[in-house]
């Protein structure tokens, strides 16, 4: 019996294949790009966090990411030859190895950068006469005995610094190197003498045989310790008076470090072990912060003195640096994670369209072997067999394409979520059928809404959906967004939720305004208004799954595009807060003017639209804070209370900012600033403009407009303030937010012509410049000149590894999710196309003609499409309301970049990210009514009315 069974059962899945080709095809193409995109997106995010931790490793300062291990030089109660032993590079060599051998996994070394040798901790004064002093303080240097000179440097000059005998602790005489740059800067010559004292202050001669010059000048051999690559000029805090020495280090052979144990340089012997970042990945970085936590003060260390002696101790900043990337994929997972639940369940609700649309294309062939015998464990089987062949080829394939497409990433996420996909359309088709049959059905019942109404069960199902997604989202916006301690399912699960409430809704009230509408309609002349208001009234392709499958794509994609348009817009903003204008001139320092003629040069430029010259000054002390505070009075743009958002008590320092009033409004128009009122810093009266050389009395009042903050210390009456620019009072006649021309928030602005030093400092220019001519203009006015543009300060806003794989899935997130988004409404109307081709059938041998029936289609179609574009527009608007106050953009679009604004970026709606893809919508039911229309006039009316179809 069993043999028969088997045989029975292949011919049976050959057949159907055979049979139905074109659904199989399609099935198993969805199922292989569901798979792909399922398998691709944790090998996607795996592959930008490990590119994201290598970078930031790879990027960091070596001296923040080299690991060193030093201890003190061996005790004095140890025999000297054992001491001298210790310090030399035999012995330093073997505990190096050792040490690379003892670190933990997954950390790891790069081997060919290791470094090691003895140096003084303390920099010892250097009193020979020809070396700089430039403010009478002699320079101090340290020493090293350092491995790897030869490798990591080349010979400008002299020759390689060698031991031609044996130094020991007893040696007065070494040979030693310094870099090019110490060599020009504190005047060193090939064959110099450098004298070293020991502690019973007998000399040791340092003789400098030659200049070298790194040849990876950035690498960790010469950065981990800046000095011995190039000298630094530093503030003596000894002195009871602000002097600077200079400090840098002299290279000596590598075989010399003994002699430094005789020193009161306090020599230390040290390992300098940078780590190599290759093998590492993002899912390493807890195990990689436990790891360094343990070589700083733990078990690691133990191992660590084990090796190198009982007083090593090991330093790094690598923790902090994995911690950091850490902190910024913490901050970017919630982000992803919405988007990865959200499309994965509407691709998860497509399929099971899918399977709908098969089972309701057989559901006719299913019943009659259901009435003829066929058991539904066997029906369910067949047909578990026949799914099985389709999809879990293609579920392989698209793990396979994945694999292939994202090279880097763990196998095991992506294979589950591949096998998830194969096994829930597996499950799910068959299922979805063998349900239809449990009960055997009536041939020909209608399955619209006139007769097919919502049973019970289903309401009360629907109704409980409802009570949980409303009181999930209650929850959600009482708590708030903002969790700490990784990704939160309930955030994440945001646009499912208002989808799903959506859907519940709308699918039981769509109905009922188009059959209110019918009855005004009924009474108009022609028939197929009515026609297609009543049958979109209760057609069963609204259902509840299609218009979730919907409202998720289509609230997936405008939070995807709101994201990517809000991560520009926080980019093209921090740009302009840096600049203040489309381009920027000031002087090296802050109190260098620009000269007239310079200023005039450049307005005339080809591309400069507006000039504004201004006049800053910075750390201006501000006076007391008035008793209770309060500000300028007024209203319209750009006046305020005062109050604002600032505390008065903060505002004890502010910058000073002189204005031409008219070309700076017109500058804040272009630039898209709040409107400042010029009108209000008019100099008449008392604050005419001075004559050239004229000193302003104590009486001179000028009007200005200061940052909310500023005009609460300073309150409505005028107040004396003293600055470079001349002493003067100052009485607060409006408010603004924000100037262009400083990014302190407190500032105070006012008329420069009415100071007494009037030249500006600054000059912003809004228009486009050529950077060439703008730069050749600057240089020949023979002085510094600093010039900045927006463009490249937008260019420096570029996307590390992680920033752009974040960016990279959205991106992915929201076109798959217009993809799918376009498939819902394609099966929605596929589901139902038998059913309109015999209505347009019958319809046809009444009299209907062909642009009728194409009408009649096209308006059936388009209060199901206007519901879905709708509701898909409310979803995406109230998901982006319910998320943006937890989502900061920041790390996203700022982070890594020195000197950008740290401000919170809250996510905000971008409409053409809701308006497009609901639009999208609209025009793609359109255009399949319109399809199938005219796919149905070509075909007689015989063809679709066959003697003893139900349809």
């Amino acid at each position: 019996m069993r043999h028969n069974d088997r045989a029975a059962s292949a011919p049976w899945i050959r057949t159907r294949l055979r049979t139905a080709p074109g659904a199989a095809t399609a099935l198993a193409v969805l199922v292989l790009v569901t798979a792909f995109l399922a398998a691709a997106f944790p090998r996607a995010v795996d592959a930008y966090e490990t590119k994201g931790l290598r970078h930031d490793i790879l990027t960091a300062d070596a001296g923040r990411s080299t690991m060193e291990v030093a201890r003190p030089q061996p005790g004095l109660e140890l025999p000297q030859a054992q001491r001298d032993e210790e310090a030399r590079s035999p012995e330093l060599a073997r505990v190096g190895a050792g040490l690379l051998k003892a670190l933990p996994a997954p950390l790891r070394a790069d081997a060919s950068s290791v470094a090691y040798g003895v140096r003084t901790s303390k920099p010892a004064v250097a009193n020979e006469p020809w070396l700089p002093r430039p403010e009478a303080v002699p320079p101090k240097l340290s020493y090293v005995a350092q491995s790897g000179l030869k490798e990591h440097a080349t010979l400008a000059s002299g020759a390689w610094p060698t031991t031609p005998r044996e130094v020991t602790s007893d040696s007065r005489e070494v040979q030693g190197a310094v870099t090019e740059e110490t060599a020009a800067e504190l005047k060193v010559k090939a064959g110099a003498t450098i004298t070293l004292l020991t502690a019973a202050q007998e000399p040791i001669t340092v003789t400098i045989t030659g200049i070298v010059a790194p040849r990876d000048p950035q690498g960790s051999y010469w950065s981990a310790d800046p000095l011995l690559r190039t000298p630094s000029l530093v503030l003596d805090t000894a002195s009871p008076f602000p002097v600077h020495y200079w400090t840098g280090t002299v290279l000596l052979a590598e075989d010399s470090g003994p002699a430094l144990l005789s020193t009161a340089a306090e020599p230390v012997l040290f390992w300098r072990i940078p780590p190599d970042p290759a093998g590492l990945t993002g899912p390493d970085d807890a195990r990689l912060t436990s790891v360094i936590a343990s070589l700083e003060s733990g078990p690691g260390l133990l191992k660590v003195r084990e090796i190198a002696g009982d007083t090593a101790v090991f330093a790094t900043g690598l923790g902090h640096i994995v911690e950091a990337n850490a902190r910024m994929r913490d901050a970017i997972s919630p982000v992803i994670a919405v988007a990865a639940l959200g499309i994965g369940t509407v691709a998860a609700v497509v399929l099971l369209m899918t399977g709908a649309l098969i089972a309701g294309r057989r559901k006719a062939e299913l019943a009659l072997i259901r009435s003829r015998g066929g058991s539904l464990r066997g029906i369910g089987g067949r047909l578990l067999a026949e799914t099985a062949v389709t999809v879990l080829p293609a579920s392989a394939l698209g793990l396979l394409l994945a694999t292939l497409a994202v090279g880097e990433g763990r196998f095991w996420p992506g294979a589950l979520a591949a096998a998830g996909v194969g096994l829930l359309v597996c499950v799910a088709l068959p299922l979805r059928t063998t349900l239809q049959h449990i009960r055997p059905t009536l041939h020909g019942a209608r399955e619209d809404m006139v007769s097919a109404r919502p049973s019970r069960r289903r309401t009360v199902a629907e109704l409980t959906l409802l009570v949980l997604a409303v009181g999930a989202v209650t929850a959600l916006r009482r708590r708030g967004t903002s969790a700490e301690g990784g990704t939160d399912l309930l955030v994440s699960g945001a646009p499912v939720l208002v989808a799903l409430i959506a859907a519940l809704v709308l699918v039981r009230l769509y109905p009922l305004p188009l059959r209110l509408a019918t009855r005004p309609v009924a009474r108009l002349r022609g028939a197929i208004g009515f026609l297609s208001l009543a049958r979109a009234g209760r057609s069963s392709a609204g259902g509840a799954l299609p218009l979730l499958a919907l409202l998720l794509a289509l609230a997936t994609a405008a939070f995807g595009g709101s994201v990517i348009a809000g991560i520009g817009d926080a980019r093209d903003d921090a740009a302009m807060t840096s600049v203040g204008a489309d381009a920027r001139i000031s002087g090296a320092s802050e109190r260098a003017t620009l000269p007239d003629e310079l200023v005039r040069t450049v307005r005339d430029l080809d591309g400069v639209r507006g000039a504004a010259p201004v006049r800053i000054e910075y750390s201006v002390n501000m006076p007391e804070a008035v008793a209770g505070g309060g500000g300028a009075d007024g209203d319209g743009a750009g006046t305020g209370s005062g109050s604002g958002s600032g505390s008065a008590d903060d505002a004890k320092v502010a910058a000073l900012v002189g204005v031409d009033p008219a070309s700076y409004a017109e500058l804040a128009r272009a630039t898209g600033l709040p409107a400042f009122p010029a009108a209000r810093l008019k100099a008449t009266g008392s604050s005419a403009p001075l004559p050239e050389g004229a000193k302003a009395g104590p009486d001179r009042v000028l009007p200005a407009i200061a940052s909310p903050a500023v005009a609460a210390r300073l309150g409505k009456e005028p107040r004396a303030i003293a600055t470079l620019s001349g002493d003067f009072e100052v009485q607060v006649v409006g408010t603004v937010p924000r100037v262009a021309s400083v990014t302190p928030t407190d500032f105070l602005v006012v008329n420069s012509a009415a100071l007494e030093q009037k030249a500006p400092t600054t000059l912003l220019l809004t228009g486009a410049p050529d950077p060439g001519k703008l730069r050749a203009a600057v240089e020949g006015s023979g002085k510094e000149y600093a010039v900045q543009l927006r463009s490249e300060e937008r260019a420096r806003y570029v996307n590390t590894p992680m920033q752009a794989g974040a960016e990279r899935i959205y991106l992915a997130a929201v076109a798959a999710g217009a993809g799918y988004a376009l498939l819902a409404v394609l099966l929605s109307l596929l589901q139902t196309a038998p059913e309109r081709k015999t209505l347009l059938a019958r319809l046809r041998t009444m009299g209907l003609t062909t642009g009728q029936g194409r009408k009649l289609l096209a308006f059936e179609a388009t209060p199901q499409a206007l519901l879905a574009a709708g509701g898909g527009l409310f979803t995406g608007w109230a998901t982006i309301v319910l998320l943006s106050p937890g989502i900061d953009l920041v790390p996203l679009a700022l982070a890594g970049v020195a000197g950008s604004d740290p401000s919170p970026v809250l996510l905000r709606t971008d409409l053409w990210s809701l308006v497009l893809p609901a639009a999208g919508v609209v025009a793609l039911a359109a255009a399949v009514a319109g399809v199938q229309a005219w796919w149905a006039s070509r075909r007689g009316s015989i063809t679709e009315l066959r003697a003893g179809d139900s349809r």
